[in-house]
């Protein structure tokens, strides 16, 4: 039987929930590294089992001993591209001082699963014991880095010219954490999101792409995509060929996309009513357009969350036939112990992370970005350190990352309610939080659904994506992809990597699901394509053209509002 860590394509580290990312970005970027009480009670709980301290000191002082006289045995993973270069275990001292700092490592891991904490403070503590731990690598250190020193000599000291020069620039402004791709890597609608479509509809608050039919016939029901509105639309459009847009319309499906406005000042009260009447109003001219009485949705992280509000309100109404399918990607909704712990982010924390947002009218996304960032220390802030300002290289253009560059504002209102939703779980329960004047009871929505989760991803772990389907009414169709965040969601055909998990039931334990579930060689996106394609209706000659004579096209896909930053 397949397990999680068997389909674990990558290191997992523990996931935060969307309050704990909104929380960290409005405040001082060194708050996060500080345990606070957590810190006060682990040295407290640690006092009190003095046994185990003089244990792991024991332990420690053994094999510091040993590995000062030669005896140690200590490697590092063979995995850890860190400790590759075979200068850390053929020099003598630089492969002590690797195995010092596994030993050490080790030791302040234990010390905190010593200290018997609950699952808030163990969090909290563990987040900063990770990174003290992945900044103290030797291989960030010039001067003990062989592949540094090597570098040093063959380029006459080159490197450390040209990564200093990118270290300044990179730290002259948010984020400010190594670039992960340099800025003109790609070009929005040139190398990436470039499936032809046109903007059929732009209001205020969002343009409305409609992507051109790439097959004779169409599904009748068009599908609907809400993207996150922390990021921006394209994740769902990156490079050709690994583009769900693209393999979608060439499947046959009618597919619009919402590209959200960047918000600024001007925008800040608007808040999730704003977003979901944007919502419903993107859902009627896709039914115009496609002359189709209902449609499909789709929804992304933050965008899910909206959907799935804007799902109860049609419910409340009597609406809710309208849509023919419900579909969410990397989406928390019971954010209870979601990861990073939920179960610290106080009111009180809270309503001071939401008053940094009103006084200056919206969230940065370069701050979210960089939380982002140190949530996986190693891959994605000490491996670049070491990369460009070491080493003096270019980062690589990789589209993902470009489009984690590209981030989008938050208005202040969105990020109050947002706070407001998680704080209080309010998604979880009836009437927890109510959206366009209808309470909120997710038990109502009983369309057909399709849930998608990545087994690595450490911002929504996919345990806490797995218990929507203990919210919803209807029949859902859980997927356990592999890899993180994002790359579970940009997974097109052809990786002979590519797996993914489901069953035939959910139970209320994700143990017993991943016990029951089958491992399906392949990309989820052909089985979502055949899942999409029995609820989309029956075929019919494609649209002659973009939009209609009550919505004219705008301007070619990808549109305005995403070049805007």
């Amino acid at each position: 039987m397949t397990t999680a860590t068997d389909l674990r394509d990558d290191g997992s580290d523990a996931a935060t929930p969307l309050d704990l990312l909104l929380t960290d970005a409005a405040r001082n970027p060194l708050r996060r590294f500080v345990p606070g009480m957590s810190g006060v009670r682990w040295a407290l709980n640690l006092a009190k089992r003095p046994d185990r301290v003089a244990a792991r000191g024991l332990d420690l002082a053994s094999e510091l001993g040993r590995i000062a006289v030669g005896r140690s045995e200590l490697e590092a993973d063979e995995k850890d591209r860190r400790f590759t270069e075979p200068g850390w275990t053929q020099n003598p001292l630089l492969h002590r001082t690797l195995q010092t700092y596994l030993a050490t490592s080790h030791t302040a891991r234990g010390l905190v699963a010593d200290a018997g904490l609950d699952w808030g403070d163990e969090q909290r503590m563990t987040f900063v014991v990770d990174n003290l731990v992945e900044a103290s690598a030797p291989s960030n250190n010039p001067l003990l880095n062989p592949a540094v020193l090597k570098s040093v000599v063959d380029t006459g000291g080159q490197n450390l010219v040209t990564g200093g020069r990118r270290l300044v620039r990179d730290m002259a402004s948010a984020p400010r954490v190594p670039s992960m791709v340099e800025p003109d890597a790609f070009e929005v609608g040139r190398d990436i999101a470039v499936t032809p479509g046109a903007v059929v509809l732009r209001t205020d608050v969002f343009e409305l792409i409609q992507y051109t039919p790439q097959t004779p016939k169409v599904r009748t029901v068009p599908l609907l995509i809400v993207p996150p509105t922390i990021n921006k639309y394209y994740v769902i459009d990156l490079a050709p060929e690994r583009s769900l847009v693209e393999h979608l319309v060439a499947n046959g499906q009618q597919v619009y996309c919402i590209s959200w406005r960047n918000p600024d000042a001007r925008h800040a009260d608007w808040g999730t009513d704003v977003y979901g009447r944007a919502v419903v109003e993107a859902m009627d001219a896709a039914q115009a357009i496609s002359r189709s009485e209902q449609v499909a949705l789709f929804a992304l992280c933050s965008g899910g969350m909206l959907a799935s509000m804007v799902m109860a309100h049609l419910a409340a109404v009597g609406d809710l036939g309208r849509v023919a399918a419900f579909s969410l990607a990397v989406t928390v909704i019971d954010q209870a112990r979601a990861g990073m712990p939920s179960a610290l982010v106080s009111r009180k924390v809270a309503a001071a992370a939401t008053k940094v947002s009103q006084e200056k009218g919206y969230l940065d996304g370069r701050m979210l970005a960089e939380v982002f960032a140190w949530l996986r220390p190693n891959d994605l802030v000490w491996n670049y350190w070491v990369s460009s300002y070491l080493l003096g290289k270019t980062p690589k253009a990789f589209d993902i990352l470009f489009w984690n560059a590209d981030p989008v504002r938050m208005s202040a209102a969105m990020h109050r309610d947002f706070m407001q939703i998680a704080v209080e779980n309010g998604l979880t329960r009836a009437g927890g939080t109510s959206m366009l004047g209808s309470e909120v009871d997710l038990g109502k929505v009983d369309t057909d659904a399709y849930v998608v989760a990545g087994i690595a991803d450490h911002l929504c772990a996919w345990e806490a994506c797995y218990r929507t389907t203990q919210l919803l009414g209807g029949d859902t169709r859980f997927i356990l992809s592999t890899s993180g965040h994002i790359a579970s969601m940009v997974n097109p055909p052809g990786n002979p990597k590519a797996r993914f998990q489901t069953a035939a039931s959910n139970p209320a334990d994700t143990e017993e699901w991943l016990r029951t579930a089958e491992t399906v060689q392949g990309t989820w996106w052909e089985d979502y394509v055949a899942w999409l394609a029995a609820r989309t209706g029956p075929e019919r000659n494609k649209p002659r053209r973009h939009g209609s004579a009550a919505f004219e096209p705008l301007c070619d896909a990808p549109g305005t509002y995403v070049l805007d930053r």
